[in-house]
């Protein structure tokens, strides 16, 4: 459920800024104040934030927030082996006894009950109350909390309470404008310009479609896909349709008007 990085896995991820966004994540990180991210499915919040984790020099810990997702799964339970019961920190608890970062990407996906959780943690007690141990524990100053969410996806049902919200800085984050992108492009995989430019291109056409009934639209992390497959030596259409199309469709007659897209670019 939650995966640990170390600041000394290796060079910083790659990232490119589109604004303030770095200068904003370090004046949070000093003033111990947690940071909600909001924007669009692979658009670089996830990037984002191990890329701060390893500019800052702290571990982090992300947890990848789904439907079930409970309060015991992030603070802990008690847990019987060996004829006896344990107690087992979660992920979130984890984080605040050893410091660093904790990342809960697309929060909203988790039970609105365990939002709830964060309260005390995210003003400015900074707490982390554990009532089935009877402990609190107190967030050391090298502890950050950071939740992220896709505003696309909100619906009455699926939304994160004002009261939740306003314990967050805030800051958005879209797809990036066509320059960026191409150095995202080139920078992550290495391709030539002339490729990032037409997926860059090709993914600029997508999201502009307005006939086209998608639930999401061209991500920059697609685009990363086909470049890399490209690299690989498969074919652009090929790629393109691995790594674009069929990612964004089920319907075949969609599928084939995105196709059209791309073979405007490299050929049918």
């Amino acid at each position: 459920m939650d995966m640990k990085s170390s600041p000394l896995d290796g060079e910083l991820p790659f990232y490119t800024p589109a604004g303030d966004e770095v200068a904003l994540f370090e004046h949070a990180w000093r003033n111990r104040m947690p940071l909600l991210i909001k924007g669009p499915t692979g658009c670089g919040k996830t990037r984002f934030v191990a890329h701060m984790a390893a500019r800052l020099g702290l571990p982090l810990t992300t947890v990848a927030c789904h439907d079930d997702l409970t309060a015991a799964d992030l603070v802990g339970r008690h847990l019987l082996g060996d004829g006896q019961t344990r107690w087992c920190d979660g992920p979130l608890t984890r984080a605040v006894r050893e410091g660093g970062i904790c990342y809960l990407d697309e929060i909203v996906e988790a039970r609105k009950d365990t939002t709830v959780v964060l309260h005390p943690l995210a003003d400015d007690r900074r707490m982390l109350p554990i009532e089935r141990t009877g402990e609190t524990l107190v967030a050391p100053p090298g502890f950050m909390l950071v939740i992220s969410y896709n505003p696309g996806y909100q619906n009455f049902l699926k939304g994160l309470k004002p009261s939740t919200r306003q314990r967050f800085l805030a800051l958005s984050f879209d797809f990036p404008a066509a320059a960026r992108e191409e150095a995202i492009l080139l920078g992550e995989t290495g391709c030539t310009p002339q490729l990032a430019r037409q997926l860059v291109s090709i993914g600029r056409s997508l999201r502009a479609l307005k006939d086209v009934d998608l639930e999401e639209v061209a991500s920059t992390r697609l685009l990363v896909y086909a470049a890399t497959l490209i690299g690989d030596g498969m074919a652009p259409l090929a790629a393109c349709r691995a790594a674009l199309v069929e990612a964004l469709t089920d319907e075949r007659e969609v599928a084939a008007a995105l196709m059209e897209v791309v073979g405007a670019t490299f050929g049918k």
